[in-house]
């Protein structure tokens, strides 16, 4: 059974999540004639897709004239994937059947077309199967997300299988939370109706990519997949540098992988630098809970979301459901006030009528401290630091705010030592923060979160987003403060995400408020700007 295993390679598929199917010819070459090298079967060269939004490259489409500029060594059979969303979408399923495959499989370089399907797509779009193997193509199909399906859901799709003329029946670890256990239960339920080829494509979060493979090869799976270094949506896949000694072995048969260690040391270890695909806590916690590895993979790219961030949105997708990937989600998921406010504090007890010092996480602060703590000294502001800031001498320090409830998670032990009173939406913070602050000086200022809008209220704030910086300027805006002066707030290259989301913070803020706010150390911002060295 072992010889019979057929090793594909869907590394400028699966890969292309991170760099946009954007593979160069060279990189391409070298790595077909590693793939070759190394005993892989099936090389699985890109997607094939009637979408066209925002650049991609060859691989996101991989047509015909693309396969035929490449030199294809003999041994490899080429392979493309269609999702099956575009089979069963608004497009009748003939009309973008011929407009993939124009020409039939003698005519075409393609041999093998897989389609991607979750569960509720399966039966529609394997009437797709019957199309392409009459014009000569085999067919393979991955069943996604099959995981968290019921024993009767999966005898099910078996039995609906069987009626078409698969070559190959795969099943997907989607979110990569299975186990040896849950890969032999899969394939026993699959075996009741399917008796043809299976297949496994399996995902790293908790680093079994590689021994689910293998045990689903020890219960008679036939297609494995893997891919270079892993490279993959989210942590990436079972690594084909691993998987093909552990091929090889099993065949009886010698792998030459110089090739392949030679591509991954001169392209594929520096675009897992660039990209950074691979297992980590956070995917790792993804596939313990069953939450899309996008959500995962989005986040890390994007550097307004720290590592309070990170936890809290696989929390809040933990409780909430995360199996289907939406921008929309993710946007709702890092925000955590979107509930009725709830405060018993009035900040105008102690801003009104004052001036106010915020001082920020920035270098600026601890760079300019001599100059900031002699303002501080001479005209006696309201000094207050956003979370655990220490950048000056916290005698100096009137209070310190906070509302992010994994930050403050992080920082509750030193909250609970620092001496200053903590601003923070006390009374909507989870019980367990509630039980190690409850020895603490609080002033619960409540806070409720709805975009693009800044309002303040006696005890509660509406602000645009739970940055500490929205939720403390609206403490002071609330407290009826005579103006802010800001230090620390140095800023972020103009592209940062971060330098983006706060111009918009700041823009909101200024149309909502007519308190004056300075910078009085160096800032990027937009903003009315004193030396603190004049002051």
């Amino acid at each position: 059974m072992e010889k019979k295993i057929k090793l594909l390679d869907c590394t400028l598929r699966d890969g292309g999540y991170y760099n946009s199917w954007d593979f160069s010819q060279e990189v391409i070459e070298e790595y077909l004639e590693a793939m070759a090298a190394a005993g892989v079967n099936i090389v699985e060269l890109g997607l094939r897709s009637l979408k066209n939004s925002g650049f991609k490259g060859a691989s996101a489409f991989t047509t015909d004239d693309f396969i035929n500029s490449l030199p294809i060594p003999d041994s490899l059979t080429v392979g493309v994937m269609v999702n099956a969303s575009e089979l069963v979408g608004d497009i009748p399923q003939l009309e973008v059947l011929e407009a993939l495959f124009p020409v039939s499989a003698d005519e075409s370089p393609v041999d093998l077309v897989r389609i991607a399907s979750h569960v509720y797509e399966f039966e529609g779009a394997l009437q797709a199967v019957s199309w392409l193997t009459d014009r000569g193509y085999r067919v393979g199909f991955n069943l996604m997300q099959i995981a968290d399906r019921t024993e009767e859901e999966v005898i099910k799709l078996a039995q609906l299988a069987k009626e078409y003329p698969l070559d190959a029946l795969y099943f997907a670890d989607s979110m990569g939370s299975m186990k040896p256990d849950d890969v032999s239960k899969i394939i026993g339920w699959l075996r009741t109706h399917w008796d043809g080829a299976l297949g496994i494509h399996t995902h790293d979060n908790l680093n079994l990519a590689l021994s689910n493979t293998l045990c689903a090869i020890s219960e008679g799976v036939t297609w494995v997949d893997a891919t270079v270094t892993g490279m993959g949506r989210g942590p990436g896949n079972a690594r084909t540098e691993e998987l093909a000694i552990e091929v090889a072995e099993l065949r009886g048969k010698p792998t030459n992988l110089v090739p392949l260690m030679t591509i991954i040391r001169k392209y594929f270890k520096p675009m897992q630098i660039q990209y950074g695909w691979g297992s980590n806590p956070y995917y790792f916690l993804a596939g313990k809970y069953g939450i899309h590895p996008s959500y995962i993979q989005s986040m890390m790219a994007d550097s307004r979301y720290d590592e309070e961030d990170l936890l809290a949105v696989i929390d809040y997708l933990r409780n909430e459901g995360g199996k289907k990937f939406s921008t929309a989600t993710l946007n709702n998921a890092r925000e955590f006030y979107s509930t009725e406010p709830q405060g018993s504090w009035s900040p105008q007890e102690a801003f009104a009528n004052r001036d106010v010092l915020l001082l920020g996480a920035g270098p600026g602060v601890l760079r300019h401290r001599n100059s900031l703590e002699n303002y501080i000294k001479a005209n006696k502001p309201v000094v207050i630091a956003m979370n655990t800031q220490t950048g000056i001498d916290a005698e100096l320090i009137d209070y310190r705010i906070a509302c992010h409830p994994v930050r403050l998670l992080a920082d509750v032990e030193e909250h609970v030592s620092l001496p200053q009173p903590l601003i923070t939406p006390f009374s909507m913070l989870p019980e367990d923060l509630q039980s190690q602050l409850s020895k603490k000086e609080i002033k619960d200022f409540g806070i409720h979160v709805e975009q693009d809008k800044f309002a303040f209220q006696k005890d509660y704030c509406t602000v645009p987003s739970s940055l500490v910086v929205c939720y403390a300027l609206a403490a002071i805006t609330s407290g009826q403060a005579n103006r802010i002066w800001i230090a620390g707030f140095d800023g972020y290259n103009a592209d940062d995400p971060r330098a983006i989301e706060m111009k918009k913070v700041l823009r909101l803020y200024k149309e909502s408020s007519d308190l004056p706010i300075t910078a009085i150390t160096p800032t990027t911002y937009n903003l009315s700007t004193q030396s603190i060295y004049a002051m």
